[in-house]
């Protein structure tokens, strides 16, 4: 029987356990690792989860305005290779996720002009981007690549790319943002395509053995959002392209911690469908139905993010303590600055 704390093997790599701490961004001044980031790195480390992921990290220096993380060009690698080192020290794996924003943005801009897949508002934002020609986009394919290469040259046991939570990639998946006429617009064959062309220019720039993750909306639940049957159709055409694992993620901003995990049916459907491994991300707070779902569905792997802001040693917890719920309620307060992204249960 399938346990949380299993080891597992996924490609060549070997995971202590079945836990992902996802993906939390990472603010810090000109794209840089600091020490404050170091210490959050390396005390969840410590704290017995299995597989970190990188807070979202940029790849085009157009858009160092955003103060995230960045690996856009190869002085960041020894940089990076400080912090890989030391999480490595203590047993865990270190994937880098690359993201390009789009328009999605927060913050001033200034002039800068902002790429998209069609010339329409965001919606959280307000921003109309202006919609790429294709030799943007293959421009942009290209800078995921070399920032992969980076990540790899950096340490980091593989990448996750990015296509999930309304950034670029993801936009051009979603109908209400991709209103394009030509071959990446229309159908979701063609909206896809970006995605999966992105996939392949990584897959060349690091090699046949380098792991690579994509993350993706399961649903989004607005007008004109994605829907299950194009998640589905991604992650097939992904899996053909040999992805090493599809993290499943969706519009959590709007559901309560009393659902229980988010998108556990979508995540199952596609496992069910895939020969691949699939991360079910969001509303992961009971031990006993994560391991219900393990041992019911072909998920093999459980993504935390909040819980792991305020119980960074949880996973140690778990295997000595043997709790069954984790501290974090999703009450969001560790995304306030005010709160200086710290769980106000510490307080």
């Amino acid at each position: 029987m399938k346990k949380l704390l299993d080891t597992t093997k996924m490609g060549n790599m070997t995971l202590k356990n079945r836990f992902i701490s996802a993906a939390i961004g990472d603010f810090t001044g000109e794209g840089l690792i600091n020490e404050r980031i170091i210490e959050k790195y390396e005390t969840l480390a410590k704290g017995g989860v299995g597989t970190i992921i990188t807070g979202f990290t940029l790849v085009d220096e157009a858009e160092k305005s955003f103060p995230i993380l960045s690996i856009y060009e190869d002085s960041f690698i020894e940089n990076f290779k400080k912090l890989t080192d030391k999480i490595h020290s203590h047993g865990a794996n270190f994937i880098s996720q690359l993201v390009y924003i789009g328009s999605y943005v927060m913050g001033d801009v200034g002039d800068r002009e902002i790429l998209g897949p069609s010339a329409v508002a965001n919606p959280n934002t307000n921003v109309i981007p202006k919609e790429m020609n294709i030799s943007e986009i293959k421009a942009v394919q290209q800078k995921f690549a070399e920032a992969a290469l980076r990540a790899k040259k950096s340490g980091f046991d593989g990448i996750e790319i990015h296509a999930a939570h309304g950034f670029l990639l993801n936009q051009f998946i979603t109908p209400y943002y991709n209103r394009r006429n030509d071959i990446y617009g229309g159908s979701i064959e063609n909206r896809v395509r970006m995605l999966l062309e992105t996939y392949s220019a990584i897959r060349e720039a690091v090699g046949p053995e380098y792991p690579i993750w994509v993350k993706v909306n399961s649903i989004e639940g607005f007008e004109g959002g994605l829907t299950l049957e194009d998640c589905l159709y991604t992650c097939k055409e992904l899996t053909k392209l040999g992805v090493n694992a599809i993290e499943v993620s969706g519009n959590f901003m709007s559901l309560s911690s009393n659902k229980g995990i988010y998108f556990k049916e979508e995540a199952a459907a596609i496992a069910k469908e895939n020969n691949v491994a699939v991360i079910v991300t969001g509303g992961n707070r009971n031990f006993e139905e994560m391991e219900k779902l393990l041992s019911s569905t072909r998920i093999e792997y459980f993504g935390m993010a909040r819980p792991f802001i305020s119980e960074p040693d949880l996973i140690n917890k778990y295997e000595k303590e043997h709790i069954t719920q984790t501290k974090c309620v999703s009450c969001n307060q560790c995304a306030n600055p005010s709160n200086g992204f710290r769980c106000v249960l510490n307080k």
